[in-house]
Parts: C-alpha cells; structure tokens; sequence
C-alpha cells in the first residue's frame, strides 16, 4: 500500500493541546508549522513550546543544542496561506463544529492535492468536515490525549470515506511521534470518551446528589480501583467546558441519558469555573 512520504506538518491552534502536538511533532523531527488567530494567542502558544524545552534542558533531559535544534524546525504564524507546502495539517482549534466547517474548505483550497487533513476533535464528527472538502478520502481524525507530548495513546479516526492509504500513513506518522494508535470508527466519543463520560459524569451527579464528598469519591477511586487520579481531578485536568462539550456531542448522537451533562457541571462552566486553566473547578489551583 503506497503511503505518502511525511516531512512537514502543520497544526491549527496553539492552545494547550495545539501547542502540545506541535511540540511533540517537532521533537520526532518534523519542520512544524503552527497558527493562531491573533498574535497574543501564538506568542502564549510558542512560549509555552519554548518553556517545556528549557525545563528539560534544565532538569538534564536534552542537551541544549537538542533543544536549539528543536526551535529551528518550529515556526509560527497567523496566515494559513504558509500551510500551502505541508504533507500533513492537523486541526487543534475550539470544539465548535463551525469553526471547524470554515477551516476545512479553507485548507482545501490551500494545500496540495496530496496533503491530509486530520481533526483532533474529541467528539464531533469527521465525515461532516471531510464532506465540506474536495479531499474527503484525505481526512481523519487523530485524537491526542493531554498533555501530548507525554500521553502515548492517540485514535485515529476512520470515516465512512478515508481511504486505506490515508489511515496507514496516519498510523505510520503516528508511531513516529512515539505514540501508540488505536484505530476508532467515527461516531461520538471514539474509543475513550465513549467509556469515560459516563464515570466521570456519574462522579458529578454523585457530589450534585450528596452521596459522597469531593474527596472521598476521588479517594475512594484512587485506591479502590488503582487510579493515578479521582474523576473530580481528572475533570479539572481535562476542562469542565471540555467535558460538557464532548458529553453533549456523545449525547445528540446517541439519546443516551448517560451522557446528559448534570445541572452542576452547566453551572460551573456558566460560571467560568473550568478547572486548572481557570484555576478553580471541583478544586482551587
């Protein structure tokens, strides 16, 4: 199966998972190329590239000229024009499937015939982005879990119209990176969040309901079923706004009131209460 030959990428989005997939492309020697709407957004996104490196070269990880290296393959921008000559773009912008439906033609129009597109997306659905492309057998979904340049795992999403060649060369680049892919059927949630929505929404309505406390359900988790984290913690690490958006994408697909987001989870992100990168969720940072 011919596969195409990898050597540029592009990411959209320089937030936290963008950031972190552009890191983790740049690292496994990848010339990267990642975007943002405006330029506070992009020098926040790069800083925090930047950063990452210094503490490793700080704690002895890489050595500086690694990290030197690393800085000449990675370049910024807020036109999407200089995506025109990348293999690969992956998309890491707002869950909003919108935005999503105006970036798709727009990178269809830009990049050659070739080149893939691959969503990040962890709930929406990928045949409807492929379909307001000319290059829908070229579109995926590849699903990086947070922090990406440290999590193993990624899915690789197949639509009802990517082609074989695309998935495989996915699969290959994805193992580049160092990762471990699964491969996921599109539908709402893939693999993971389809099995880890309910549990982490279940927590929420057990702390709504007064079953439990904060701290003995995420307790009762940690050393009762060998968890490195609670599901209040993890719903804090992952974004409480994240969480609503993918348990509401699971549940209008699916109907399944298993994945109805309770009233306390609504009123936190109403609240702007949204975990760690807010600093106050379940828990103050």
């Amino acid at each position: 199966m011919a596969t195409l030959t990898i050597s540029k990428v592009g990411v959209v989005g320089c937030g936290l998972m963008g950031s972190g997939i552009a890191q983790a492309c740049v690292q496994s020697g990848y010339e990267t190329i990642v975007s943002e709407v405006n330029q506070e957004l992009l020098d926040k996104g790069l800083a925090r590239i930047h950063g990452a490196w210094d503490t490793l070269v700080s704690k002895g990880k890489i050595p500086q000229e690694q990290a030197d290296e690393n800085r000449a393959r990675l370049r910024g921008t807020l036109n999407l024009e200089d995506f025109a000559d990348c293999d690969l773009v992956i998309e890491a912008m707002i869950e909003q499937m919108g935005e999503k439906l105006r970036l798709f033609p727009a990178l269809d129009r830009i990049l050659k015939p070739e080149a893939l597109i691959l969503s990040n997306t962890s709930s929406l659905n990928i045949t409807q982005m492929g379909a307001a492309t000319k290059r829908s057998d070229k579109v995926c979904g590849l699903h990086f879990f947070n922090p990406a340049p440290v999590m193993k795992l990624v899915e690789i999403v197949k639509t009802i119209s990517t082609s074989e060649e695309t998935i495989e060369t996915v699969r290959q680049f994805a193992v580049s990176l160092g990762k471990d892919p699964v491969i996921a059927k599109d539908t709402a949630g893939f693999i993971v969040n389809f099995l880890l929505v309910p549990y982490l929404l279940a927590a929420i309505r057990m702390l709504e309901n007064g079953m439990a406390t904060r701290d003995d359900i995420d307790t009762a988790m940690k050393l009762g079923c060998g968890y490195p984290m609670g599901p209040l913690t993890l719903l804090d690490y992952i974004g409480l706004d994240t969480v609503m958006w993918v348990a509401e994408a699971i549940y209008d697909e699916y109907k399944d009131p298993l994945y109805a987001p309770p009233p306390l989870l609504r009123r936190l992100v109403n609240s702007g209460m949204l975990g760690r990168k807010s600093g106050r969720g379940f828990y103050n940072y």
